[in-house]
């Protein structure tokens, strides 16, 4: 066989080729073991020149450089094969200038992506020499050592179809024909939330529907992963859904510049200058939050109102520095509450506050509700304060891995409804079995969806007409229920239980 041969003017060598082949072949090997123990859903991509480093870089979240690297693979394989020969014309020259670069480019972002491999197992950054001069050898050594392993790393089997596609539940699809919106109080429809991430479109929350009334203390429920920072985000108009938020009328997306005035947060930490005294710190609040036509007595006067009903008055004189944690919490939730919002939203105010302090402070909260505010919670530790609560919100993450609603009603409703005395216990129920949950997420979204779909008729078919009154079935429902409340849907579990399908959780 002849070691090299011509083709269209380039010159094949058949000794590189082969060479490269079998170094080819080392280093596929050794990625596809490597790919095992970083939990690929599709280890065959080790030897498909370019799908090598897509999958290994989305293994580590590193999946745009992975992409990157993996063009570059291809290149770097076509050029390494043909060899141009002497430089004679402008086409070879143009050739070796692509040869250069994208060898250039390919040992850069090659080396960005072993680095990431070595920081996964826990290795020592020597170690890029191996992978700078002959790539098989440390792969082939993590890959079959079986002293490597990953010392962290993204569970890649389930995160390659995370909330790519949401599991089908079209009971949820009555949820967004709830009618029209309510001028009072918010109104929330969000069809859909996802993000785009390169090649992959990810659906992060999907069929939220409810009314909150004002004057509401309502507790936002779910488990890790279930998407209640997205839905804050989406009820906030920070992160805009596919999605119809209405505030006492006003629309939160197309009037964004001017209702997200109407809407205070108040993040888990607390942002405060310790060298202010509290008084200070709501005035300097209060002149960055109020209108400029207020006068200085309407402003100071608005600053007293908020101090004494959160109980800072008495010592709004003194350092915050000084203060308590839950002296702390309050001043940050007074710096929100100084402009008056009427949705009020506050991510975990009572973390790392005793059972005492906390309530405390949510009763400060349902006092600031009984004021006509909506004001929603996210809290870990919810029983020790449920009874100060109006509506619960519970989220849950479907076998797709996307956030939809399971619930929203009174917490008597909610006890009722999952058959749980708890409200950590319910957040079990609907967590998946490998966080220790119950798995039941996809039968609960289902049966709220059929529940409220009971209580709230289409607005396509607004009058339907009667069915026959059926003799052996008086109620005219044959075998189908349609209970009105949380409590009662609750009671005939059994009966839906047999025709509800059941969703394996268990990855």
């Amino acid at each position: 066989m002849n070691e090299v041969a011509a083709l269209n003017g380039m010159v094949i060598d058949y000794s590189n080729l082969i060479w490269r082949l079998i170094l080819w072949f080392l280093f596929s090997l050794g990625l596809w073991k490597l790919g095992k123990k970083l939990r690929w859903p599709k280890r065959w991509m080790a030897f498909v020149p370019g799908l090598r480093y897509y999958a290994l870089g989305k293994s580590m979240q590193y999946e745009k450089r992975g992409i990157i690297c993996g063009i570059l693979d291809v290149i770097t394989i076509i050029t390494g094969i043909v060899d141009a020969g002497p430089v004679e014309t402008r086409a070879d020259v143009i050739f070796g200038l692509v040869v250069i670069v994208s060898t250039v480019f390919t040992i850069v972002y090659s080396l960005m992506v072993y680095q990431r491999v070595n920081e996964t197992f826990g290795l020592s950054k020597k170690w890029i020499l191996l992978w700078m001069f002959v790539e098989c050898i440390p792969a082939l050594i993590l890959g079959f050592g079986k002293k490597y392993q990953p010392v962290r790393y993204i569970d890649f089997s389930e995160d390659w179809e995370a909330g790519t596609e949401p599991t089908a539940i079209p009971e949820t699809e009555n949820l967004m024909k709830m009618g029209k919106v309510s001028r009072d109080g918010l109104s929330v429809r969000i069809k859909e939330r996802k993000v785009r991430n390169l090649s992959t479109t990810r659906y992060l929350l999907k069929d939220i529907s409810l009314d909150i009334p004002n004057g509401s203390l309502v507790l936002l429920l779910g488990g890790s992963g279930s998407g209640k920072t997205t839905f804050v985000n989406a009820l906030t108009g920070y992160e805009k859904a596919n999605a119809e938020i209405r505030l006492n009328g006003g629309d939160v997306y197309r009037d964004y510049a001017k209702m997200k005035y109407r809407i205070g947060f108040v993040p888990q930490q607390n942002l405060v200058r310790g060298s202010d005294t509290v008084r200070n710190t709501i005035d300097d609040a209060a002149e960055i939050r109020l209108p400029v036509v207020l006068s200085g007595k309407e402003r100071n006067s608005r600053v007293q109102d908020v101090l004494d009903l959160l109980g800072l008055a008495a010592g709004a004189d003194g350092l915050v520095g000084k203060k308590s944690g839950g002296m702390l919490r309050r001043i940050s939730i007074a710096m929100e509450l100084i402009a008056d919002p009427e949705l009020f939203v506050l991510d975990e105010p009572d973390s790392g506050l005793d059972g005492v302090i906390a309530r405390e402070l949510f009763t400060k909260l349902r006092m600031v509700a009984d004021e006509g505010r909506i004001v929603i919670v996210i809290t870990h530790t919810p029983d020790r304060v449920i009874d100060l609560f109006d509506k619960v919100i519970v989220l849950a993450r479907d076998s797709g891995r996307v956030g939809r609603l399971a619930f929203y009603g009174s917490p008597d409703e909610a006890r009722e409804f999952f058959g749980k005395d708890t409200m950590e216990q319910i957040v079990m129920s609907v967590n998946s079995k490998a966080e220790g949950g119950e798995g039941r997420a996809d039968e609960f979204i289902r049966r709220y969806a059929l529940m409220t779909a009971g209580t709230v008729s289409s607005p396509e078919d607004p009058e339907d007409p009667e069915e026959p009154e059926d003799p052996e079935d008086p109620e005219g429902a044959e075998g189908l229920e349609e209970p009105q409340d949380a409590a009662a849907y609750a009671a005939d579990d059994s009966a839906d239980t047999a025709d509800t399908e059941e969703v394996d959780h268990a990855g």
